[in-house]
């Protein structure tokens, strides 16, 4: 195996995605041979010994996608320090996965975790455009003006400017919101900065693929078909 940037190998075997290997790097917790390495050092993970907190990086011998539909409740993260509820515990898989993305913990919906970080980092990077579609319900009666602001994009109150969005209104406090920005929290922030509160949220849909009939708490692999037309996606 051919010298590849060490970020990229870590994601490779599905520690974390690529944008948080470097952060790592950064940090100072990756080792190669015993050295504390910095941004753009090259490794091979068939020959080096290549540590992340200490811990040995093996090859990954089988790639995994797994669609979850999350339950509110349950964190999108690897570990939480206090003991809450995260969505590997909904899981009844061994190996280690990564979230491709979050979900705040009483949103609802899809969420994509795989040992692949080049793949989750394609799926997750602001520059490869995956749309996310959300059905947002809020707290009163929405006004066109409301939907022409989401539809064009506008300040936040914290100074961010949103991209331009398709929205579908479903009823009075019922909307169907597609995003092409995965900033934390935009859907919320963007009702809040529009004087409204989300009252339910929930990801129907990541790029091509929707839902279906994959129930609350389930979770199942992603077919070829889906993972190409994520890339595809991704590289349009």
């Amino acid at each position: 195996m051919a010298e590849e940037r060490v970020q990229k190998i870590i994601a490779s075997v599905g520690i974390c995605a690529r944008r948080k290997a470097e952060d790592l790097i950064f940090k100072g917790k990756v080792k190669v041979n015993g050295r504390v390495i910095t941004l753009g050092d090259k490794a091979d993970l068939e020959k080096d010994d290549i540590r992340v907190f200490n811990k040995k990086l093996e090859p990954v011998t089988e790639k995994k996608y797994i669609l979850l539909n999350k339950p509110a409740g349950f964190l999108v993260t690897c570990d939480d320090p206090r003991g809450r509820k995260t969505v590997f515990d909904l899981l009844r898989i061994r190996e280690k996965l990564i979230p491709v993305g979050r979900l705040d913990m009483n949103t609802e919906g899809l969420i994509i975790l795989t040992n692949d970080g080049d793949f989750a980092n394609q799926v997750i990077h602001p520059r490869y455009g995956v749309d996310k579609t959300y059905k947002v319900r809020v707290d009163r009666n929405l006004n066109p003006q409301v939907i022409n602001k989401i539809k064009n994009g506008f300040m936040l109150d914290d100074g961010y400017r949103t991209r331009p969005a398709k929205v579908s209104k479903f009823s009075q406090t019922l909307l169907e919101v597609t995003l092409h920005e995965g900033k934390n929290r935009i859907i919320k922030r963007m009702m809040e900065s529009l004087g409204y509160r989300v009252v339910e949220l929930e990801r129907v849909r990541i790029g091509r693929v929707g839902i279906g009939k994959l129930r609350r708490g389930k979770f199942r692999n992603l077919t070829e078909t889906e993972k190409a037309g994520l890339l595809k996606n991704s590289l349009a």
